[in-house]
């Protein structure tokens, strides 16, 4: 519906009016002081936010176009506004995006403001192939490799709360396709299920960033643990040196089944060529004893694990990395566990694929030696925790933000040198 240009003014351009001076001359010939919209057009042509005809006249009872309404928009929005005013002028801006952005207005307030709700995501299928000789067969119909099919879509929303604080999630939901390929109904179960696995608020500052609720491991999280950990984190520094401190609990998959009291200390650097980091994560359990059958471990029921590491790109497309840890047990219930009290891996990668850049791709090569007692729950797809191997993988960008990878992996597992396997295969689709 068309409006009149004073109309339009007085309804929803009146910004700061009130508590203003206004300015002392008449700005425009037919519009007396005793109009009844005389001061919001003195001021909003002292702001700059309209001009009159070269013939000092405004005009206000003709009707205006949508472009005319941008423009005084796109002024206004200039002006340093606050409360309410700067509430009507982005709710303007919002309802003249269009005009504004063919004007060429640049309208990163109002996008920070009118969409303070950001949504990512991805749908994701693996396949998963793990052959272990010498293994006896589950069943007689079963032998010892085994093949997993899993789908999972996942959901991550950012919110604003401010310009220093987001509220941060990730939602998962999960299928295992295994069971529609499982003609044993006995064994047959649905294994799908809807989790919400991360949920945090984070506030990010000049010299630090802080966390609070269920969150993303950073301390050597490939190589000890990358599960989430409910809980507060720490990050502060420069740009090249951060430090990180982690307080809270943690209760998901580490290797001894237990939930646990968790803190941790890391230290990073990351300069152009050269990374480094160190740290150390504490892990007090509460059930040790009731899941294991075993009273305590060698006495204690804590796990301290120190770890260091570093990394150096030599040019655009090669890059190496190395990352040692090391559990304070020396043995379990009597038993020695030196062979699983370490843990370590390293490799070299060639080139990287991005997911934004169509016919992109990366390779690695590696070597891990997992140790149960270091490496709770490692990020590794080929090399499990308990396990000691090689590992290979590809990935590939066939088109923008489909991303897909093969891995290969093999070895023995670090207590009986049983040899094994495993292909890995994944696809992605990001949005």
């Amino acid at each position: 519906m068309k409006k009149t240009l004073v109309s339009a003014l007085t309804t929803a351009l009146v910004v700061g009016a009130a508590s203003t001076t206004f300015a002392a001359a008449n700005p425009f010939s037919d519009v007396p002081a005793d109009h009844w919209a005389y001061d919001a057009v003195s001021q909003l042509a002292a702001d700059g936010v309209i001009e009159g005809y070269g013939d000092s006249t405004f005009k206000g009872n003709r009707n205006i176009t949508r472009y005319e309404m941008a423009q005084m928009v796109a002024k206004a929005m200039a002006k340093n506004t606050s409360g309410a005013d700067k509430a009507l002028v982005d709710k303007l801006a919002a309802e003249f995006a269009e005009e504004l952005n063919n004007l060429g207005v640049r309208v990163a307030k109002l996008e920070r403001n009118a969409d303070m709700v950001k949504w990512n995501g991805k749908a994701e299928y693996t396949f998963t192939r793990n052959h272990y000789e010498g293994e006896p067969a589950r069943t007689a119909t079963e032998d010892r490799d085994t093949n997993t099919h899993k789908f999972l879509f996942r959901l991550e929303p950012s919110a604003e709360v401010n310009e220093n604080w987001h509220v941060n999630a990730r939602l998962d939901a999960e299928w295992d396709a295994s069971d529609d390929l499982n003609t044993n109904a006995a064994t047959r179960n649905d294994s799908s299920k809807v989790e919400l696995k991360r949920i945090w608020a984070q506030g990010d500052y000049k010299n630090f960033t802080v966390k609070a609720g269920k969150f993303a491991n950073t301390i050597a999280n490939d190589l000890v643990f990358d599960d989430p950990f409910s809980g507060i984190g720490v990050v502060f520094g420069g740009k090249d040196l951060k430090a990180t401190v982690n307080f809270g609990r943690e209760r998901d998959n580490i290797n001894f089944g237990s939930t646990s009291t968790y803190w941790g200390i890391g230290l990073n650097y990351d300069a152009s060529k050269l990374s480094a980091r160190a740290g150390y994560q504490h892990f007090k359990f509460d059930d040790w004893g009731t899941l294991t059958g075993l009273n305590a471990l060698n006495g204690r029921d804590s796990d301290g694990i120190w770890s260091i590491g570093a990394g150096y790109r030599f040019d655009k497309n090669f890059a190496i990395d190395a990352t040692y840890a090391r559990s304070n047990f020396s043995e379990v219930a009597g038993v020695p566990v030196t062979n699983e009290k370490t843990a370590f891996a390293y490799g070299v990668s060639y080139k990287g694929a991005e997911a934004a850049n169509k016919g992109t791709w990366g390779a690695w090569v590696g070597y891990r030696y997992l140790g149960t007692m270091v490496a709770l729950d490692p990020t590794y797809d080929v090399v499990k925790s308990g396990f000691k191997g090689l590992e290979l993988g590809v990935k590939y960008v066939p088109w923008k933000n489909i991303v897909t990878q093969v891995q290969y992996g093999t070895g023995k597992r670090i207590s009986d040198n049983q040899k094994y396997n495993t292909l890995f295969g994944r696809v992605e689709f990001l949005f």
